[in-house]
């Protein structure tokens, strides 16, 4: 006889199921956790909250988790630990910097326009039960940017990238951005127009990006 398989079926949320829920949190829209949030509110937890994540439906900018794995790869939190430090709370710094990263991918230009979104989706992604409000966003980041920390973490994640491809380290890559001048008050110099395919007066902005050697 053909053996049956046991298949755990966990509950899956819907989108109007979670927001129902999130706006009957006792501790704020999309909070929970209360039993977690209170015991980090008073110190009680050594290491921050453990992300959990759930079976869910309609999870908005859900996509953005295929690009977990490259995130990881590239090295976003590997070394995180040895140049930040936070207080001891309910986030911690990987689902911080996961969250900034998910936000770029998301294309929210800057950390206000989290305010118009649904803080329990956004948890979604990181596991948790809601993001962090945009002022305690803001306090944390503060902090993260004290000092030279930033700095000292962009140049080892370079050093990192530069000695995973050699082969292309050193180059110099330079990018111009051309306007086209149509009055008639100056003569400017002539530039090439990519779109155009002429050579018009134009005034030209050179961007230049730079791979430091190793």
């Amino acid at each position: 006889m053909p053996m049956k398989k046991k298949v755990c079926c966990l509950p899956i949320s819907s989108k109007s199921e979670r927001s129902d829920q999130d706006s009957k949190a006792l501790m704020g829209m999309g909070a929970c956790h209360v039993a977690a949030r209170m015991a980090a509110s008073v110190g009680l937890f050594k290491d921050p909250v453990a992300p959990v994540f759930e079976p869910a439906l309609d999870v908005p900018n859900g996509g953005v988790l295929f690009a977990l794995p490259a995130l990881l790869a590239m090295g976003l939190l590997k070394t995180t630990g040895r140049f930040f430090t936070l207080p001891k709370g309910y986030y911690g710094l990987d689902s911080l910097f996961l969250l900034l990263a998910f936000m770029a991918l998301s294309r929210l230009r800057s950390i206000e326009s989290l305010r118009y979104c649904a803080p329990g989706e956004w948890g979604k992604l990181l596991g948790l039960d809601r993001v962090p409000e945009v002022r305690t966003l803001r306090q944390k980041i503060r902090l993260l940017a004290s000092n030279e920390s930033p700095e000292r973490w962009s140049a080892q994640l370079c050093k990192a990238w530069m000695e995973a491809a050699p082969e292309q380290a050193g180059t110099l890559y330079i990018d111009g951005h051309v306007r086209v001048y149509n009055g008639h008050q100056t003569k400017l110099p002539r530039h090439y127009v990519a779109r155009q395919k002429l050579c018009l007066r134009a005034s030209g902005d050179l961007l230049s990006s730079r791979a430091l050697w190793i």
